[in-house]
C-alpha cells in the first residue's frame, strides 16, 4: 500500500469527511478524493460509503482504519522516544483529565508548568469519559479510578475528600444547617440518574440522618460535578464537592464540618511505553510537588 494514500485514508476515516481531512492535511478536497479513490482501486474495495451527509466507512474500511490507526499510534510513540532521547525536556505532551478537574484546578496551574518547561508542547484534553492512552488518544492522564489496563503505569498522588458546601447568599437567605437533620428544610443538588460518579454514594445527603422513611427531593439533579459546582456558586444550594473546589472558587462555605463524606483517591496514570520519557517524568514530579499534602 502506499503511504501516502494511507495517511490520507487515517485522515479521511477520523474526520469524516474529505473537505475537513483536506484541512488537516493542507490538500484539496479533489486531491484528497483522488488519493481515496487511488487507494480503493488498488485493493479493489470500496472503503467509504459516500452519503449526502458525509462518509461512512465500510467494512473492508473499518479493518483497514484499525490497522493504520495502530501503526500511526506506534510511530507517534517512536516519535516520543526519540524527542525523549535529548537531555532537555521538549515536544509535544497531551494530559487529559476531568472537566472539573482540568478547568477548576490543573488548568491555572499549567503556567508554571509551561513557564518551567518552554520547550515542551502542552494539550489540555477535559472530558468525563476516559481517552485510550495505549493508543495515544493522549499522553498522560490524572484519574479520579485506578486504570484498569494491565499496560498503563499508576502513580497515587493524593486522596480527595468530599465535604458540605454552599454560597454565602443562599447560607443569608435559607439559614445555616447545624445538624444533618436540618438539611429536610434546605435545597441539596446532587448527581443526576445517568451520571458516572468515581464512587459510590456521592448522593449521600439525600438520605443522612434519616433513619426511617423516604429519602429527601434534591432541588436540581446535574450529572457532572462541575456543573453541582456551579449551581452551588449561583446560590441555588447545598452539596457535597471535594475540597479543592472551595479552595480555588473562595466564595463556597463549609457547613456541617463534623460529618463525614466520601472520598476518592487520584492518579496519574502513563502507557508502559513513557515510563522513560523525560516530558512525563517533569510532569509526574511537578504534579506530585504540587500535591503533596492535598490539592493546594
Amino acid at each position: 500500500m502506499d503511504w501516502d494514500k494511507l495517511r490520507v485514508f487515517h485522515a479521511v476515516a477520523e474526520a469524516g469527511s474529505f473537505t475537513r481531512a483536506g484541512e488537516v492535511l493542507n490538500l484539496s478536497q479533489s486531491a484528497v478524493s483522488r488519493q481515496i479513490g487511488g487507494l480503493e482501486d488498488s485493493l479493489e474495495v470500496k472503503l467509504f460509503h459516500r452519503h449526502a451527509r458525509g462518509l461512512k466507512l465500510t467494512e473492508q474500511g473499518e479493518n483497514l482504519f484499525e490497522t493504520a490507526h495502530e501503526v500511526f499510534a506506534k510511530l507517534a510513540m517512536a516519535k516520543a522516544r526519540i524527542i525523549d532521547i535529548k537531555e532537555k525536556p521538549q515536544g509535544p505532551l497531551k494530559i487529559t483529565t476531568t472537566v472539573a478537574f482540568g478547568s477548576i484546578w490543573l488548568t491555572p496551574r499549567i503556567k508554571e508548568f509551561i513557564t518551567l518547561y518552554p520547550d515542551i508542547e502542552v494539550s489540555l484534553v477535559l472530558a468525563d469519559t476516559e481517552l485510550d492512552l495505549s493508543m495515544r488518544e493522549a499522553d498522560a492522564a490524572i484519574r479520579m479510578t485506578p486504570p484498569k489496563q494491565p499496560d498503563l503505569i499508576q502513580r497515587h498522588l493524593m486522596t480527595m475528600n468530599y465535604r458540605v458546601y454552599a454560597a454565602p447568599e443562599y447560607l443569608k437567605a435559607r439559614g445555616i444547617p447545624k445538624t444533618v437533620d436540618d438539611l429536610d428544610g434546605h435545597r441539596i443538588i446532587v448527581y443526576g440518574e445517568d451520571a458516572t460518579p468515581p464512587v459510590g454514594n456521592l448522593n449521600w445527603l439525600l438520605e443522612a440522618g434519616i433513619k426511617s422513611g423516604p429519602p429527601r427531593e434534591p432541588v436540581l439533579r446535574v450529572n457532572s460535578i462541575y456543573g453541582i459546582y456551579r449551581a452551588v456558586q449561583s446560590g441555588l444550594g447545598i452539596a457535597a464537592l471535594p475540597e479543592y473546589m472551595s479552595r480555588e472558587g473562595r466564595n463556597l462555605v463549609e457547613i456541617l464540618p463534623e460529618t463525614p463524606g466520601s472520598s476518592i483517591d487520584v492518579y496519574f496514570v502513563y502507557p508502559e511505553e513513557l515510563k522513560a520519557s523525560t516530558r512525563i517524568g517533569v510532569l509526574r514530579d511537578f504534579l506530585v510537588r504540587k500535591m503533596a499534602g492535598g490539592v493546594a
